[in-house]
């Protein structure tokens, strides 16, 4: 897709049409992200935040007043546009985890959302010695009924799949569970669990919970979707989780450290030793210059060291290392697989002869399995769809429709 905005930070434009797409379902408005965009200085974090952040208090002041006059449909569309931007305010900020306006924009974008969506019912699921936290949707029907459970990915949170598939599952007649693992948003913030690249150790208990708690959930009909990185951690589940139905990557990833690789002349088994050795100041003087040439990796390793817990850019790259489905793990798919695949993503997409990461990890699974590509003709071609919410969730939900009944 052409970049209207940002001509030179593809990650800035990203992040902007990540924002237009959310409009699809309530989540943004067109005019809104223009004028905000417009403020934003290329490549400056502070502009980034600033702009956004003003966007989301004015909307959030305007709805605290539609409110309490009275006027609760103006308030719920006010406060879950808020959530968004407050979202995105704090989206580049994470290099510096002590700056006190992440945990600000976080917890007022968790408050406007709750506000806006009385229908999400917060859940806690018991995790080891504490508990995650996400959504649970009940769909209006009777009897046992077809649920599915998303997580996102890298840098999502619960609250975005809201506009991100949740209200696409709810009106389907669907139950629809979403959640944060390690890593991810209300884990990170609010209790400093870091990621983890055994997610069946994270779904199993997700679903111990949901099976527990919600008598109507269908047990032979539970879909598992993950977004983004969640493409290589939901296979990576469902290769050890025989309760999932029903898989949907999106996008699919067979090796996550793709992007990382791609830019290096090293191979993966040089790379992951030079990672983890005790000392590479060759390695370190790599990664400097990529974070300060690259917009898309300078983001992706000062983000990574938050939510992995690295202290430094190589630590961060030897943990990201082990995000993979290689080692036989992606052939122990056994439920029928929807494998997700945008033309021109800016993070899995291949290279000349070279395969995509969707395409990998469709070539290697061995399960009942179908590969969805999304083009720049139907405005699909961004990473996971970002810009065509509608007709991404209208093909997945068909898929998932005739593969359960």
């Amino acid at each position: 897709m052409k970049q209207l905005m940002f001509h030179d930070d593809p990650q800035f434009w990203f992040e902007t049409l990540r924002v237009f797409g959310q409009a699809a379902y309530g989540g943004s408005d067109f005019g809104e992200v223009v004028a905000t965009a417009g403020r934003i200085t290329p490549g400056d974090y502070d502009s980034w935040h600033d702009a956004w952040a003003a966007i989301a208090d004015r909307l959030a002041g305007e709805a605290d007043r539609a409110a309490g006059a009275g006027h609760g449909v103006s308030a719920r569309q006010g406060y879950l546009r808020a959530a968004t931007y407050y979202r995105t305010a704090e989206f580049f900020l994470h290099d510096n985890p002590a700056d006190p306006r992440i945990a600000h924009a976080y917890g007022r974008s968790v408050d406007c959302f709750r506000a806006a969506v009385p229908e999400a019912e917060p859940v806690r699921i018991p995790y080891r010695d504490t508990e995650l936290h996400g959504y649970f949707y009940r769909a209006a029907t009777s009897g046992p009924t077809p649920t599915m459970v998303m997580h996102s990915g890298f840098d999502g949170g619960a609250e975005e799949l809201h506009t991100f598939g949740a209200l696409a599952g709810l009106e389907r007649g669907y139950h629809v569970l979403t959640f944060d693992g390690p890593g991810q948003p209300s884990a990170i913030h609010r209790q400093g669990l870091v990621f983890q690249p055994d997610w069946e150790h994270v779904v199993s208990p997700v679903l111990d919970h949901l099976l527990a708690t919600e008598p109507t959930v269908d047990p032979e009909r539970i879909a598992l979707l993950g977004l983004s990185l969640g493409g290589m951690l939901a296979p990576r589940a469902a290769a050890f989780e025989p309760r999932i139905a029903a898989l949907v990557a999106l996008d699919g990833v067979f090796d996550a450290a793709r992007p990382v690789l791609a830019s290096s002349d090293l191979d993966r088994a040089e790379l992951v030793r030079r990672a983890n050795a005790e000392r590479d100041d060759e390695l370190d003087q790599m990664l400097d210059v990529a974070v300060a040439t690259n917009p898309t990796l300078r983001w992706a390793i000062g983000h990574g060291r938050f939510v992995m817990g690295a202290a430094t850019p190589r630590e961060f790259l030897a943990r990201f290392l082990e995000y993979h489905l290689g080692d036989g793990v992606a052939e122990r798919v056994a439920c029928p697989t929807l494998v997700c695949a945008a033309e021109d993503d800016l993070f899995f997409t291949g290279e000349g002869a070279l395969p995509g990461e969707p395409e990998r990890l469709y070539e290697r699974l061995t399960c009942k399995k179908t590969l969805l590509r999304f083009t720049e003709e139907e405005g699909a071609d961004a990473h996971c769809q970002v810009g065509a919410q509608r007709l991404a969730m209208a093909r997945i939900y068909d898929w998932l429709d005739e593969t359960l009944r």
